[in-house]
C-alpha cells in the first residue's frame, strides 16, 4: 500500500521480476509461477514464453480492493498461499493501492488514497469487488466513510479498466442474498447494470484462478473467455463429478452410507451424502486448495457446489441427495453392476441369434445367405478376395 503519490509512481516504474528481486523471490521461482498459471488457465506449453515476456515487461497496473457485506474470505484465501505464495507474485505483479483488511492507512487517508487512484488513473486500474451490495431502503446496510457500498461501487467500477467479482456474495449476492434477503443483496453486475465483470464464484474463490485471470489480462491485454455467467470457462468450465478422483467408484456403486462407515474410510463415492459434484462446474479438482495439497471431496466432504449460481438457495440442503444423474444408478453397487453389465452382454447375444432366426424364416426358399458387405463386395469383383487364388 502506497502512502503517497511518490511512493506510489515509483512503484508502478519497477517491473514484476524488479519487484520480485527485491523480496527474496528467485527467477525459477518466477518461472514455476509462470508455469502454473499457464496450466491453471488450460494453455498450451508453448504460451509460458509469451506469459514470463509480458510479466517481465509489463508495468505494474494499480488494483483497488473493495469489501462490501462479506465474512472477509476472499481476502484470506488470497493472502493464506505460500512457497512462492500467489499472494506475493499478485502483490507485486500489481500495486496494490487500497484494500481495507490490510492497508496501513485509514479513515480519510484510506479514502483520499482511493480517490487519486479514482482521479489519477481512471479506465487504467484494475477494481476487484468482494461482498454483496445491499440495494433495499437506498442501500444504508453497507456503508464506509459515510457512503453506501453502492455508491462506491458506481463511482469506483465505472472508471476503472476491468472488474472482477470475487467469491459468491460479490457475484450473485451469496449467502448475504439468500431467503429472505432483508437487506436487499446482490452481486456487482446487478447492482451496477451495464458494468463489464468477470465473476470469479466460489465460497471462498481460488487464489489461483484469480491470479490467473490477471495474469492472462496483462499478457493478451483481454479477460478469458468466459461462459453465460461471465465466468471464465477455464476454472468454470468442466463438472466436478467428471474431474474427481472419487468418479470411478461412483461408476463401480461403491459409495457411502453414512459418517465414519467402511465406505467413508475407503473414499468410496460421497454422492448419497448429498454431494452435489454432478451439478457443479469448477476447476476445485485440478487447482485444489493449500498449495495443491486437497479439496473437500478428497477430504471426506461432498461438494456444496459453491460455484454455482445461487448455491445458498438453490443447492441447499447440502446434505439432500440429488435426483438420479445419468451413468449408473446410485442404488446399485458393484455386484449388481457386474450381473447387469453381464445381464446385457447375454440380452444382446440373445437379440442378435433371435434376428438371425427372423431373417432365415423370412428368406425365400431357396435363395442363398447374402453375406456380409465384404462378401457382397468380393461377389461383384469390387474388391480382391482373400487367400490363394480359386482353381479355374
Amino acid at each position: 500500500m502506497c502512502a503517497t503519490k511518490g511512493a506510489n509512481m515509483g512503484a508502478l516504474r519497477n517491473s514484476l521480476p524488479q519487484a520480485l528481486k527485491s523480496r527474496g523471490v528467485s527467477r525459477r521461482e518466477f518461472v514455476k509461477f509462470c508455469e502454473l498459471m499457464v496450466a491453471t488457465l488450460a494453455l498450451p506449453p508453448r504460451y509460458l514464453w509469451a506469459v514470463e515476456k509480458a510479466l517481465s515487461q509489463t508495468k505494474r497496473p494499480v488494483l483497488v480492493w473493495l469489501e462490501f457485506q462479506d465474512c472477509a474470505g476472499n481476502s484470506e484465501s488470497m493472502l493464506r498461499t505460500s512457497h512462492p505464495t500467489v499472494a506475493d507474485f499478485v502483490l507485486d505483479l500489481l500495486s496494490w493501492e487500497y484494500h481495507e483488511l490490510i492497508m496501513a492507512g485509514a479513515g480519510k487517508q484510506a479514502e483520499d488514497a482511493l480517490e487519486r487512484v479514482v482521479r489519477e488513473h481512471k479506465g487504467e486500474y484494475i477494481a476487484v469487488v468482494e461482498g454483496a451490495i445491499p440495494t433495499a431502503d437506498g442501500g444504508v446496510y453497507c456503508t464506509i466513510g459515510g457512503r453506501t457500498a453502492l455508491e462506491i461501487a458506481g463511482h469506483v467500477c465505472a472508471s476503472s479498466a476491468a472488474n472482477i467479482a470475487v467469491g459468491a456474495c460479490a457475484w450473485d449476492g451469496g449467502l448475504v442474498r439468500s431467503n429472505p434477503n432483508p437487506t436487499g443483496a446482490v452481486g456487482l453486475q446487478e447492482a451496477i447494470p451495464g458494468l463489464k465483470v468477470i465473476n470469479l464464484g466460489g465460497c471462498p474463490h481460488n487464489p489461483a484462478n484469480t491470479a490467473a485471470v490477471l495474469v492472462h489480462y496483462l499478457t493478451f491485454h483481454e479477460m478469458p473467455a468466459l461462459d453465460q455467467f461471465n465466468r471464465p470457462l477455464f476454472a468454470y468450465g468442466n463438472i466436478i463429478h467428471d474431474q474427481c478422483e472419487r468418479r470411478a467408484h461412483y461408476d463401480a456403486g461403491r459409495f457411502v452410507e453414512e459418517w465414519g462407515d467402511e465406505g467413508h474410510r475407503k473414499g468410496y463415492c460421497l454422492y448419497k451424502m448429498g454431494c452435489k459434484g454432478p451439478e457443479a462446474t469448477y476447476n476445485c479438482p485440478v487447482v485444489r486448495w493449500n498449495d495443491g495439497t486437497s479439496w473437500p471431496v478428497k477430504s471426506g466432504h461432498g461438494c456444496i457446489a459453491c460455484a454455482s449460481h445461487r448455491f445458498w438457495d438453490t443447492k441447499s440442503p447440502f446434505y439432500k441427495r440429488l435426483p438420479a444423474v445419468p451413468g449408473f444408478g446410485v442404488d446399485v453397487d458393484a455386484g449388481k453392476l457386474g450381473l447387469i453389465l453381464t445381464g446385457g452382454v447375454a440380452a444382446a447375444l440373445g437379440l442378435h441369434g433371435i434376428a438371425s432366426v427372423a431373417r432365415e424364416q423370412m428368406r425365400p426358399k431357396g435363395e442363398q445367405p447374402r453375406g456380409g458387405p465384404t462378401e457382397i463386395a468380393q461377389r461383384g469383383g469390387l474388391v480382391e478376395r482373400e487367400g490363394p487364388p480359386e482353381k479355374p
